[in-house]
């Protein structure tokens, strides 16, 4: 009687996801660095106290619809629904320009009230975190025109390389978009 060894099951993380996590860990890190560094110069004196202006409350509103858009395209896109998949996609892709917009708009607001980019620390700390924000929405963005691409010339096929690249796509957005809550709960707490 021959003994037979037991199979096991290992749950692999695909490559990819590893990298794109061990991405956002380190973005998390340096948006912990600059939150810290905020902290510090806070209690160093020389602050200006400011109230942010809605539009940036606006533009969280608008990331986090995003977020959701992006989800129910992914939940479309899995239950071969074509039209309501590229749709969503598209709203999403809108969704997050006009988040750049409302934050381009902020920053203005920021500057018609004399919070200027060089005046004080604090208005520099809004401007440099939510800019560095505003470029890693930039990468993102650059990843939803990819998705919108292949929605519209590829036909609607369940793959799983399809399925890794959009999920790779939603995890970065959903992970941006939470990201850009903890900066405004942080700018509006502090």
């Amino acid at each position: 009687m021959e003994a037979t060894i037991p199979q096991t099951k290992r749950n692999k993380i695909h490559p990819k996801k590893f990298a794109l996590w061990i991405a956002c860990a380190s973005m998390a890190m340096m948006f912990a660095a600059f939150t810290s560094a905020y902290i510090v110069r806070q209690a160093a004196g020389n602050w200006l106290e400011f109230r942010l202006p809605n539009l940036f409350y606006y533009s969280t509103a608008t990331i986090i619809l995003s977020s959701i858009t992006l989800h129910a395209s992914y939940y479309f896109f899995n239950r071969n629904n074509t039209v309501l998949y590229r749709g969503l996609l598209l709203v999403t892709l809108i969704l997050g320009l006009s988040f750049l917009v409302l934050q381009y708009q902020g920053w203005e607001a920021l500057n018609a009230i004399g919070v200027e980019l060089t005046t004080n620390p604090s208005g520099s700390f809004v401007y440099v975190i939510s800019g560095v924000h505003a470029a890693h929405i930039l990468g993102g963005l650059g990843a939803l025109i990819l998705a919108v691409i292949h929605a519209f010339i590829l036909p609607h096929k369940v793959t799983e390389a399809r399925q890794l690249r959009f999920e790779l796509t939603y995890n970065f957005w959903h992970f941006l978009g939470l990201l850009w809550i903890y900066l405004l709960l942080f700018f509006t707490l502090q």
